[in-house]
């Protein structure tokens, strides 16, 4: 397609940088917005890349006037579901924030409709994009630290008090807190760069008097035997993001996007900052319609995140008993 025409579907903090992305690529045009908060379109309609688009309070009023190609979703989690299913069948192409949805059952469908549509879907998962962790992903399947035998995250950020009040703290609207926010980041890139599948989970999970997760601490067992553990923090006093990746010849460690790698065999500790070009989700998703990559984060992505939180929660659920992560076969 020479020239793509892009609705945005949800307005909020977000959808900002994928317009000025989105709107700034050659033969891309934003040519709708869509969002209930008339404060939201007044924000965005001061951006130079969607002069001249149309408005609408509701995104389907939008895709009924058949001036969009593709569609970004950026609207509160819960909403994603039916707006990716009406996005499809009206023939749109779609990328969508993360989480995709918030149920196994509905991410099985969209795969589904994904595939019967013939149409690109992506994720926003921009760490797939990032080279700190495409070179993570390189050099766990290339064998440089060994066979992968345990893998540690956290993620530290002020998400109790930053949403007190709005839509990612009531359950009806985000689906979950923290850990399906940006803690679904964390366990995404997990299952990405190692390749590796959950069997278990055993989560302890604190709501702080809220209708969601604020911090979540989870161990998990891999289908290869391997171990693993996520610490998610919404109550924390500033953002931090620490991953440890152990072989049995080495390790790589990212602490905040700085890599450090230790060789297990001579000892010797590097750290690398010459690593991969790093990408976006915005430049993949057109460059997918158009022919030219492939989507570097499928909905397969969103389906193991799902399975692997839906898990956790019942687990939650149940003080901390171990739950098998149901791995949905496709």
């Amino acid at each position: 397609m020479e020239q793509i025409r892009v609705g945005i579907i949800g307005c909020g903090g977000i959808a900002q940088g994928h317009i000025q992305r989105l709107g700034s690529m050659p033969g891309v045009s934003i040519t709708a917005l869509v969002d209930p908060s008339e404060e939201w379109l007044a924000t965005t309609r001061k951006q130079t890349a969607v002069a001249g688009s149309k408005e609408f309070g509701d995104y389907e009023d939008m895709l009924k006037a058949g001036i969009t190609d593709a569609v970004l979703i950026a609207s509160p989690h819960t909403c994603h579901f039916d707006q990716i299913m009406d996005s499809l069948d009206a023939g749109q192409h779609v990328l969508c924030e993360k989480p995709m949805v918030c149920s196994i059952d509905h991410a099985v469908k969209v795969i589904r409709k994904v595939n019967e549509s013939g149409k690109t879907f992506g994720l926003s998962y921009q760490r797939h994009f990032a080279g700190s962790f495409r070179y993570i992903r390189r050099a766990i399947s290339e064998g440089v630290i060994g066979d992968l035998q345990f893998v540690s995250a956290l993620q530290c950020q002020n998400w109790y008090l930053s949403q007190q009040g709005k839509w990612r703290q009531l359950l009806s609207l985000s689906g979950g807190g923290q850990l399906n926010d940006s803690g679904s980041h964390l366990i995404d890139i997990i299952l990405w760069t190692t390749g590796k599948k959950a069997q278990s989970v055993a989560g302890f999970i604190d709501n702080m008097k809220t209708e969601v997760d604020i911090n979540s601490a989870l161990s998990m067992r891999f289908a290869d035997g391997s171990q693993g553990n996520v610490s998610v923090v919404g109550n924390c006093p500033g953002w931090w993001e620490d991953l440890t990746f152990v072989g049995t010849r080495g390790a790589i460690y990212s602490r905040n996007g700085k890599i450090t790698q230790v060789n297990g065999e001579t000892g010797e500790v590097a750290e690398f900052t010459h690593l991969p070009d790093a990408g976006n989700p915005d430049s993949n998703f057109i460059n997918a319609i158009r022919g030219k990559e492939e989507v570097q984060a499928p909905a397969v992505c969103g389906l193991r995140v799902i399975e692997l939180t839906e898990a956790a929660w019942n687990s939650a659920k149940q003080q901390g008993a171990p739950v098998t992560v149901p791995v949905t076969d496709l």
